[in-house]
């Protein structure tokens, strides 16, 4: 699973055990990237 550190920008990937911190600053707030998939709304 793919996740951006909201303080450096940098892309950082998670292992098991790592637990929830930026490899590259030590930041612990990660944003977890969205999907490129776009839904259809219809309205009735």
């Amino acid at each position: 699973m793919s996740y951006r550190c909201s303080r450096c920008k940098r892309d950082v990937t998670l292992d098991e055990y790592g637990g929830v911190r930026c490899p590259y600053c030590g930041h612990r707030v990660l944003l977890k990237e969205r999907g490129g998939d776009v839904k259809e709304v219809t309205v009735e």
